[in-house]
């Protein structure tokens, strides 16, 4: 902090700061000066336009607006000691009351403008009583009274009563400045000033994106949650319990706070934590009520005698006893672990393979790797990683040592230039988004590479489109020319790393003029971009799966890797590697073990020694054999090796490639396990389904995408007899005979700090005084490490290495049969398989059907309008969906979300594999579309 000095506020010396406005100071001698239209949290500016904060300055003829006036040394300061400013201040709330609805009525009874109201002691029935002639005077002046406005209830998710309107700016800032989407401005001027959304369109036919800050913002309840508003335009955001947690979608990891009335999930607001600084995005804030839905598993239940397994479209999941029984938990996790024993003890443990989840905790995660390594006795365990970020982790575990960020997303703020590749932050990961719009603003450089546009579009200085599955090519081409125009940095590459001279080698021919022809991109262009990020004193590079979804992903992130330690971009502030994580505990999951090949912390199955410490932890032998990923174990069940299965969250009936194949598997499994909240795609192939607790439901940790260990703590009760999932998992061991006895996921958290070094220094008592902890920590009184690898990288002489990649097509390219590339992914409004989000009411509402999203041209080209059918046809099956017409789309590509059951993409993706990360090619299928065929009357 900058240096003090002294001021007098209300006859007292207090300490003040250079930079500090005065209702700072105030706030920090004790005193919080009443406020509407500034709100005291991080990305808010104090705009001054309510003058509800007045203060007495000595030696000046008028008030100050506290909010806004910078403290200076020497100043003297009158607030509740000033009679002017006390009379000032109860006057701006008196004439703002006098157009409120009444507080019964109000569409907020107990929004901050009341609370003002009461701090001040404005007597809102003394106010009302002189409203009636104050009224009729207005009248008597104008041409008509004054419009009272009428509620806008198009949004599925938040109420609009202008009448509660006080025209503060606030709603204009949140979305303006803090989540900078620029949908809310102000129309007209003085006393005809309004709030509209884009051009005064209802809030539901805005492009509104439904992150909510305006409704968290809001001083007086014109913007509220839908959830706590009734017919009558009335509401109250007050409530019984307020439980701080955090987000369960992606891995950005926003901190929020449970509203909580009756046990039940009234709504939801963000909290300040390192990752989001109070923002959340339409999933965080509106995506919940999947909890209560009544489709929810609340009894174990066991597939009826006969029952064949496979997807019956006539299966309804709300009511599954055409299929399913209810049972007992005795009952049902006697058949459970009977049924997988039984197969270890006929076949081996290599016969048995176990799915854990990036949606559960790292305790949950522990337990899972640990009962398949100890239990099943393999290392045939997975989870999504394998289908998200798997040869990101691979390049980066060989290249640099760690599968994990060098540096969180908010070092954007700090660069000089940044570049986007494979990744659509606005949509997968909003709220980080939010940081590189600001990053823009304040003048760094985003560069975006991309075969596909995206709304950061609008915020970047370069947006350049390349050819779909040409990444190698351009990003060999960039390393051509910062090699070729001597920009690398000699002087990092000789401290920090090896390798270079063949990396040298390998991307002499590569020049802009020859890679150009392949990755449709302009030498001119090419050298632009390696010049700009060469030329930065700071830059990052972020990822997502655009870039990891290949056969050549790993090759991908190896080029990334390479171009960063060229330039020496990494070890500082506002540099760094950066691949987005998906899930919201996909590092966490992947730290705790869930990886086939590795122990946790990343340490390899096959080393002697590093096994011997988990041997001596867990005082059981293990596996030296790395273990089957997701697609191989698919496969080994085809070929009669893995015959029983326990799926803990996943869904891989929906989310594995080619799902024929992937079902087929399931259904011939001879015993499956399945663990979750409903009764998913996957479970409707299990023998036993498990009811697992919700995240709002449970306590644990969980680590984001920027390597912070985040604390989740239960707002809600378990529905009927579901169990925590922790829970579950250890009652399932102890019938393999493992005889653990933990009492508390703060046991588990315990034994893992003992067998993951990334967890130093963080206990599970820190992490419930301060809800986040960045790892690598040094120590237990100091902040974990934003940056690392500063000096070092943890391999083998403590340097980064070069890892030399060549272009390779995608393994299935586009013919003359199958002309158009097929890439798929995720929406704003849904995750994943849909699981949660289908059953969360707004989130449906919004996105309620499967969709095809294709560029105008290729539409006309088809002859298909938007809202019309469009089959999609690959050579593993085909599809029908309702098309969409999108000008980020590039003509010859078309784009399908994954969470749709009725027209899973997934069914037609290519399960060919990067045969370092096992991950399979989702960004890149040979496809032809086809107008529907019409339905014809009968």
């Amino acid at each position: 902090m900058s240096a003090s000095f002294t001021i007098v506020l209300d006859d007292q010396d207090v300490t003040a700061y250079h930079g500090e406005t005065l209702w700072q100071v105030a706030k920090r001698a004790g005193e919080t000066i009443p406020h509407l239209c500034f709100k005291d949290a991080p990305g808010y500016r104090a705009d001054g336009n309510c003058r509800a904060c007045m203060v007495e300055v000595e030696g000046e003829r008028v008030l100050a607006a506290s909010c806004i006036r910078e403290a200076k040394p020497g100043m003297v300061v009158r607030s509740a000691h000033s009679p002017r400013a006390i009379q000032a201040r109860e006057t701006v709330l008196e004439l703002l009351m006098a157009d409120q609805p009444s507080c019964a009525q109000s569409p907020d009874r107990s929004s901050h403008f009341w609370e003002v109201a009461d701090q001040l002691a404005v007597d809102e029935a003394a106010v009302k009583s002189w409203l009636p002639a104050r009224r009729s005077v207005a009248v008597s002046h104008a041409a008509a009274a004054p419009k009272v406005s009428q509620p806008d209830t198009s949004h599925p998710a938040m109420h609009v009563n202008l009448d509660a309107c006080i025209t503060c700016n606030l709603c204009v800032r949140a979305c303006r400045e803090v989540q900078s989407n620029d949908v809310i401005g102000m129309a007209q001027r003085g006393a005809a000033a309004t709030v509209v959304f884009d051009f005064a369109d209802p809030m539901g036919q805005s492009t509104c994106v439904g992150c909510g800050e305006c409704v968290q913002a809001c001083p007086t309840g014109a913007l509220m949650p839908a959830t706590v508003v009734n017919a009558q335009g009335q509401g109250d955001s007050q409530s019984q319990r307020q439980v701080d947690s955090v987000c369960p979608y992606c891995g950005v990891g926003c901190q929020l706070t449970y509203h909580i009335n009756d046990d039940a999930l009234a709504y939801v607001e963000g909290r300040n934590g390192p990752a989001n600084q109070n923002r959340l995005c339409v999933k965080g804030r509106f995506g919940f009520d999947y909890v209560s839905h009544p489709a929810r598993l609340t009894k174990p239940l066991i597939r009826l005698p006969g029952i064949p397994k496979a997807l019956d479209p006539t299966f309804d999941p709300a009511n599954p006893f055409s299929h399913f029984r209810e049972v007992n938990w005795d009952e049902a996790l006697e058949i459970a672990a009977g049924g997988l024993m039984a197969i270890k003890q006929a076949q081996g443990p290599k016969a048995l393979a176990g799915f854990g989840s990036a949606k559960c905790s790292n305790e949950e995660a522990w337990l899972f790797q640990k009962l398949v390594r100890t239990g099943f006795g393999s290392n045939n365990v997975d989870h999504c990683t394998r289908l998200c970020h798997a040869s990101s982790v691979a390049a980066l575990m060989e290249c640099l040592g760690s599968g994990a960020v060098t540096a969180s997303f908010m070092q954007a703020l700090e660069a000089d230039v940044v570049i986007l590749t494979g990744c659509n932050p606005a949509v997968n990961h909003p709220v980080a988004a939010t940081f590189f719009k600001q990053a823009a603003k304040q003048g760094t450089e985003i560069i975006i590479l991309d075969p596909r546009g995206q709304a950061l579009d609008a915020y970047a200085s370069m947006s350049v489109r390349f050819t779909p599955g040409a990444d190698v090519s351009l990003f060999n081409a960039l390393l051509h020319v910062i090699i070729a125009e001597g920009l690398y940095d000699q002087a990092y590459i000789d401290a920090h790393t090896e390798g270079f001279g063949a990396l040298k080698l390998s991307v002499a021919h590569s020049t802009p003029e020859a890679m150009s022809a392949l990755c449709g991109v302009s030498p001119d262009t090419i050298r632009e971009v390696a010049r700009r990020y060469a030329n930065a004193e700071k830059a990052m590079i972020f990822w997502g799966m655009g870039i990891s979804q290949h056969t050549h992903g790993t090759d991908n992130a190896r080029c990334l890797i390479s171009l960063a330690l060229a330039c020496g971009h990494t070890g500082r502030p506002g540099t760094g590697l950066h691949p987005l994580r998906g899930q919201n505990n996909v590092q966490g999951a992947s730290d705790a073990g869930l990886i086939p090949m590795v122990l946790p912390d990343y340490q390899p199955v096959g080393d002697s020694q590093l096994r011997a410490a988990f041997e001596a932890l867990w005082n059981t032998p293990l596996s030296n054999e790395p273990g089957l990923t997701v697609v191989e174990v698919m496969n080994a069940i085809h070929a009669g090796e893995v015959r029983g299965m326990y799926i803990l969250g996943e869904n891989p009936a929906m989310s594995d490639p080619d799902l024929t194949h992937a079902r087929a598997a399931l259904g011939k499994l001879e015993h499956l396990v399945v663990q979750d909240l409903f009764v998913t795609e996957t479970a409707q192939f299990a023998d036993v389904i498990l009811p697992a607790s919700a995240w709002p439901e449970k306590e644990g940790t969980v680590t984001n995408t920027n390597r912070q260990v985040q604390l989740g703590r239960a707002a809600l009760p378990l529905p009927g007899d579901a169990k925590p999932d922790w829970w579950i998992i250890q009652e399932i061991a102890n019938r393999f005979g493992l005889n653990w006895r933990y009492q508390h996921p703060q046991d588990v958290f315990a034994e893992m700090q003992q067998g993951m070094h990334s967890f130093n220094h963080i206990s599970w008592e820190r992490l419930a005084r301060e809800s986040s902890v960045t790892y690598p920590c040094p120590a237990e009184d100091e902040p974990g490490q934003d940056v690392v690898f500063s000096d070092a990288f943890p391999r083998a002489g403590g340097l980064a290495k070069f890892a030399p990649a060549r272009p390779l097509p995608p393994d299935e390219p586009v013919d003359h049969e199958y002309p158009t590339v097929l890439t798929t992914g995720r929406q704003l409004e849904h995750w994943h398989t849909g699981s949660m989000t289908r059953r969360a009411q707004v989130l449906d509402a919004l996105e309620p059907e499967a969709v095809a999203c294709l560029s105008a041209g290729e539409l006309h080209r088809l002859g298909v309008s938007p809202g019309e059918k469009l089959t999609i046809i690959t050579r593993r099956s085909a599809i029908t969906l309702t098309a969409r017409v999108d000008d980020k789309i590039p003509n010859g590509m078309v784009f399908v979300p994954f969470a749709y059951a009725e027209a899973a993409a997934n069914l037609l993706t290519n399960p060919a594999l990067d045969p370092y990360g096992k991950i399979p090619e989702f960004k890149y299928a040979a496809c032809r579309l086809e107008r529907a065929a019409v339905p014809q009357p009968h």
